[in-house]
């Protein structure tokens, strides 16, 4: 792909294993960037929050509805990406929310077996016609807790969720048998890299107990035919401005020159 619509063997791709990595959607210096911006970001620390996992470590994450003219956001509505939800969804998407996922080394926590659609079903949408695209903001590696996914696990339809620590994780009696049929795939990302994948797709992280971080930028999408019938945690239905792919690099250097300027005004 990287800024092209996805080929019909994309696509394919995406309907049998129930997602499709993307090397090099961000070039290197949308991806250097993201990463200083995020970890420069004042807004984002204090929004951040934490979720334990089944044995108490904690992920640490934060989430927001709303698009603004931040780097996130402007990724977040970049053709790249929204043209590329709306062919492996075959309809118009809008943003359902993003999120920066801050995995610490040494104690950042694992997520759970879990499906995305587990969490938005009782959102109000009555279809998994919903799906997200996580980009690496750091190297992720099967050290530092990159995901796993159960390839072509999508297929099986929507799996009873409930509580798992602070998260809400997939029925595991379904996902032991899942594990024996469907390949259990690290998905292992440079950064600027991203996995683009089916609400319904089984996946999960471990801890990481490694010396390097692992963040990265989840941007989530639903289809304009599955407008929740009823008001949720996430949006409604509202139709989405996409951004040119150039203003991704534009909008980085902007707010990257603007976060120095605050940085050295507040220590000059």
């Amino acid at each position: 792909m990287p800024h092209d619509r996805p080929t019909a063997e994309d696509i394919a791709r995406f309907q049998q294993a129930g997602f499709v990595i993307v090397r090099n959607l961000l070039v290197p210096e949308e991806a250097e960037l993201l990463g200083r911006i995020a970890r420069a970001d004042k807004r984002l620390a204090e929004s951040a929050y934490g979720r334990q996992d089944s044995s108490g470590a904690v992920v640490t994450l934060a989430v927001r509805n709303e698009l603004g003219d931040d780097l996130y956001s402007t990724i977040a509505s970049s053709r790249r990406v929204v043209d590329a939800m709306s062919a492996f969804l075959d309809g118009e998407v809008y943003h359902y929310h993003h999120k920066l996922i801050l995995k610490e080394p040494r104690f950042g926590g694992a997520w759970e077996w879990h499906q995305d659609y587990g969490y938005w079903y009782h959102n109000g949408c009555l279809l998994p016609d919903m799906g997200s695209c996580l980009i690496a903001i750091d190297r992720a590696t099967r050290a530092n807790g990159c995901l796993q996914v159960l390839r072509g696990s999508h297929a099986m339809g929507r799996i009873d969720h409930g509580r798992t620590g602070d998260q809400t994780g997939a029925d595991l009696e379904r996902v032991e048998a899942a594990r024996q049929r469907y390949e259990l795939v690290h998905v292992e990302l440079e950064p600027g890299d991203a996995v683009l994948f089916h609400a319904n797709l089984l996946h999960r992280s471990d801890q990481n107990h490694s010396d390097d971080p692992r963040w990265a930028l989840i941007c989530c999408y639903n289809t304009r035919r599955n407008d929740p019938y009823k008001a949720g945690r996430h949006p409604n239905y509202s139709p989405l401005a996409v951004r040119p792919d150039e203003d991704v690099l534009a909008v980085a250097r902007r707010q990257w020159n603007d976060l120095q300027q605050q940085l050295a005004g507040a220590t000059g």
